[in-house]
């Protein structure tokens, strides 16, 4: 989406960027949740560079996650994932997944659909790009280092949707019923 960005125009843009105060995790109703997630990725540390096989210069593949400290009284789980760094008014949003099982502790690599890849039959919601995959980091060339914060959040309910929904009535679904979050942060930048 915003690779396509000519490499000046992507220097020029270094200084827009969205946000992180405007990702899911640290919105208002949203920031008091508890971060005892300890979400991690064995593919990269938080705050590491993310492999190039997990954007859309490589494979285009969902990274592989786990996590600990759900709380028992947990009915699913949620995951959302957002580009921070865009030049726009609002994240780029990546992945919107949600009624998880509240057992699961991990996912594989390429366990979302994506470009060119099948995934597990999951319901997702509509990424940026308005469809319900995975949708590969791909920041603009010369705009610098992109944060691309994966969000999990252990909730009260299931949100059961019966139509991919976007951000909006997600976040509006989960409003009120996070009982914990936790936050991993990948890196990549285009050279």
């Amino acid at each position: 989406m915003l690779e396509k960005i000519p490499h000046g125009v992507g220097h020029a843009l270094r200084g827009v960027r969205a946000g992180y105060d405007k990702i899911v995790s640290e919105g208002e109703g949203f920031v008091e949740a508890p971060q005892t997630i300890q979400l991690l990725s064995p593919a990269f540390d938080d705050g590491g560079t993310m492999p190039a096989r997990f954007t859309n210069d490589g494979e285009k593949l969902s990274p592989p996650l786990a996590w600990s400290g759900v709380p028992n009284d947990t009915i699913s789980l949620a995951l959302i994932v957002e580009d921070p760094d865009a030049p726009m008014p609002e994240p780029v949003t990546h992945l919107l997944a949600w009624d998880l099982p509240a057992n699961l502790t991990r996912l594989e690599e390429g366990h979302f659909r994506s470009e060119g890849h099948e995934g597990e039959v999951e319901p997702l919601g509509r990424n940026a790009l308005l469809r319900a995959a995975y949708l590969a980091p791909d920041p603009p060339m010369g705009h610098g280092r992109h944060l691309y914060a994966f969000q999990l959040f252990a909730l009260d309910r299931r949100l059961n949707f019966e139509y991919p929904p976007g951000r909006g009535a997600v976040v509006e679904a989960m409003n009120g019923h996070v009982l914990a979050k936790g936050v991993l942060g990948g890196i990549y930048e285009r050279a």
